[in-house]
């Protein structure tokens, strides 16, 4: 049957363009090594000559699932998962994969419906990249034959991949970090939301490293609603309105978001740091606001997670899940010490 007038050329239309089969112009698309050079030669110039476009929608209908990989993110105004996207795009490009991000905006609800999105869009397999448990999200879209990677969030599973940084470690690097520049009575801002994973881990981390030490550094936590700028400079000018004698000489905030906002109510206040009080963050998030002094924080290595992520991701597709191992790979943070804890105290004895 000739092709309408204006309408979209179908793959029937340019198989007899090119004078070949639908399964050739398929193999074209699909697997062009199957096919001789001046065979895909001449398909892809029908193909260029009567402006074929590949309906994606169908392919994946025929085919059970899509080439595309879906990357769903708790928030992507943190850099931490921009990197995450970056080092997982990098990866599905060179397997000949498509990457589909979406961001939840740090709501659990959304998060879910993104991960349906996917789901329903046939993805190839999901990376998912929470913060609170998602086991329910992971059972339903792997029931259906979708694998799942997690990143950034310890499942504490043995049926499912996860690709973690050591949030635990980030936390104890922080800390140490403060009592190395003398730091003696030392302040942890976090949020108040015992759910979020890595938050409990950095929390830990900081307490382990004030245990080693013994007795003589005093600790106090101030736990917040959420993790905003906002809520940060509400500390900072809580603290700031405190005896000189009764406030802290370090804090660590658990995302850099939170200690951005701490030193701009600090400073506001005309609180000096570092040298009346070292802060640091804990997630390197250059998203976070500028600060008069630049922000000493923990690297998340957030390209290294997708990296890692992805190529799981893709091994589970090729062995059909049947003979694929789960594992559970860990990435060390590393300190990025800046100005604001570079202070002229040397540690007590």
């Amino acid at each position: 049957m000739p092709r309408e007038v204006g309408a979209p050329a179908k793959l029937r239309d340019v198989a007899h363009h090119a004078g070949v089969s639908m399964g050739t112009v398929s193999h074209v698309l699909n697997h062009p090594d199957k096919v001789s050079e001046r065979t895909r030669e001449r398909v892809l110039a029908s193909i260029s000559e009567l402006g074929f476009v590949r309906d994606a929608n169908a392919s994946s209908l025929a085919a059970g699932r899509s080439r595309s990989i879906g990357l769903v993110v708790i928030d992507l105004a943190n850099s931490m998962f921009v990197d995450v996207a970056l080092g997982a795009q990098n990866v599905a490009r060179n397997a000949r994969r498509n990457l589909l991000l979406a961001g939840s905006q740090d709501d659990f609800t959304l998060q879910g419906e993104n991960v349906d999105f996917f789901d329903e869009a046939r993805v190839a397999g999901l990376l998912l990249a929470p913060l609170q448990d998602s086991a329910a999200q992971i059972r339903k879209v792997r029931s259906r034959g979708c694998p799942v990677v997690l990143i950034n969030y310890d499942a504490d599973s043995a049926d499912v991949c996860s690709v973690i940084v050591d949030n635990e470690q980030a936390g104890y690097l922080a800390a140490n970090h403060l009592m190395e520049q003398g730091c003696r009575r030392i302040m942890f801002v976090s949020g108040d939301d015992d759910s979020l994973q890595p938050v409990q881990h950095r929390r830990a981390g900081v307490r382990r490293a004030l245990r080693e030490r013994g007795t003589d550094v005093r600790f106090e936590e101030v736990r917040m609603p959420d993790l905003t700028e906002r809520s940060g400079a509400e500390v900072g000018r809580r603290v700031a309105a405190r005896g000189p004698g009764t406030r802290p000489d370090g804090v660590i905030g658990v995302t850099d978001t939170l200690a951005a906002g701490f030193i701009e109510g600090m400073v506001g206040s005309g609180i000096d740091v570092p040298n009346d009080i070292a802060v640091m963050g804990c997630d390197h998030n250059t998203a976070a606001a500028s600060t008069p002094v630049t922000l000493t924080t923990i690297a998340m290595r957030g390209q290294r997670l997708g990296e890692e992520a992805m190529t799981l991701l893709l091994d589970e597709i090729s062995g059909g899940g049947e003979h694929h191992l789960h594992q559970r790979i860990v990435v060390e943070p590393e300190l990025i010490a800046r100005g604001s804890t570079s202070r002229a105290l040397s540690p007590s004895a």
